[in-house]
């Protein structure tokens, strides 16, 4: 009867579980923490290739540039925001749109999946602006 009683008494004994408890739980929500930062990263690194191309595509359009030089306004504004570790390609092209002239600028970057690593041409931006001219 006594081993009977030992083995009920260690059964219930809740001793040791907090530190268990706290590893388990500090685990899933570092985790947890960490994909809603890299989730975050992503965005933001599809926001700033966004918005370059845009500054870029209206920078090649003006009167006195070429789209080429969006094109390089493009990279410096992605290099800049991002500090030179985002692989990124960026092309500008002449285009006959629906309402006449314009520029195109594309850019094709990585999406980060861990940092700034991740999936090589896997964010693909176009942005385009209508090309000014003096007449």
């Amino acid at each position: 009867m006594r081993l009977r009683e030992r083995a009920c008494a260690l059964h219930d004994d809740d001793t040791g579980s907090a530190p268990v408890e706290f590893v388990l739980v500090g685990t899933l929500l570092t985790l947890l923490t960490l994909a809603v930062v890299q989730l975050a990263l992503a965005v933001y690194v599809r926001n700033v290739v966004h918005d370059a191309a845009v500054e870029g595509a209206y920078h090649g359009a003006l009167a006195d540039t070429h789209p080429a030089d969006g094109a390089l306004r493009t990279r410096a504004l992605i290099d800049t925001a991002t500090g030179g570790g985002l692989d990124a390609t960026v092309t500008a092209t002449a285009e006959e749109g629906a309402s006449g002239p314009e520029v195109a600028i594309t850019v094709t970057a990585t999406l980060p999946l861990v940092g700034l690593i991740g999936i090589p041409a896997g964010l693909e931006v176009t942005a385009h602006a209508p090309r000014e001219s003096f007449d």
